[in-house]
């Protein structure tokens, strides 16, 4: 979906300021910590997935999006996933107390497993039957597609041409498994230009890398 999450190459939303990474903190406020300590309990629930967490945040409505900070984002997207789930009531949010009964639950993540299943992981690779459509080297066209769901290929990217360097493999296709489906589909990282990106004002000698999935693509220089 087109959303306030989705800025690549947007003008008019003022400078990017980072702060060191030596000097920044983990956390500015005592409330971010929780909302991340929360946010991990409740995925290893198994009520959703890295995919639907994503596009709960994205649902916001893009003014509160670029208003919240970071975890105001994680927040929402989080009461967003427990209402949808049925674990949580909109009722139950606003009043802040639980007016059923949690129900009790089997995937629950204790304090001394929490290093070990970080570091732990998840892999994301998905075998994929069919043998991949494009090869290394060749120019394709990342299709000019407008999805109302989730999706991975930055707007900036769309109807502009690149060139594959490299095959990942078959991965989880985030587009199916924002929707709760496991699918996979063949990734690529491509190369583009930045002048293609960014139009003739920009450095001719600089490249922007993009991983997107094979449905992105067409090949040569025409949309499907």
């Amino acid at each position: 979906m087109n959303g306030g999450h989705d800025l690549g190459g947007m003008h008019g939303l003022g400078p990017v300021n980072p702060e060191s990474e030596r000097d920044e903190p983990v956390f500015h406020h005592s409330w971010e910590r929780r909302v991340f300590a929360l946010t991990l309990a409740t995925g290893f629930l198994g009520r959703w997935n890295l995919d639907q967490s994503r596009h709960a945040r994205e649902r916001q409505h893009p003014i509160d999006y670029l208003r919240n900070t970071y975890y105001e984002n994680w927040l929402a997207g989080l009461q967003r996933l427990l209402v949808d789930s049925g674990l949580l009531t909109e009722a139950e949010l606003q009043s802040g107390s639980c007016g059923k009964g949690f129900p009790v639950q089997e995937n629950v993540l204790t304090k001394k497993e929490v290093k070990k299943k970080l570091q732990e992981g998840k892999s994301v690779e998905l075998p994929v039957a069919e043998p991949p459509k494009f090869v290394i080297g060749q120019e394709v066209m990342v299709v000019n597609r407008h999805p109302i769901g989730h999706t991975r290929a930055p707007r900036y990217t769309r109807g502009r041409r690149g060139t594959v360097i490299h095959h990942h493999g078959g991965h989880i296709f985030p587009d199916e498994h924002a929707m709760g489906n496991r699918t996979g589909q063949h990734l690529y990282n491509v190369c583009f230009d930045a002048t293609e990106l960014w139009g003739q004002d920009n450095a001719g000698n600089e490249q922007v890398y993009v991983d997107l999935w094979e449905s992105y693509l067409t090949s040569g220089g025409s949309q499907p």
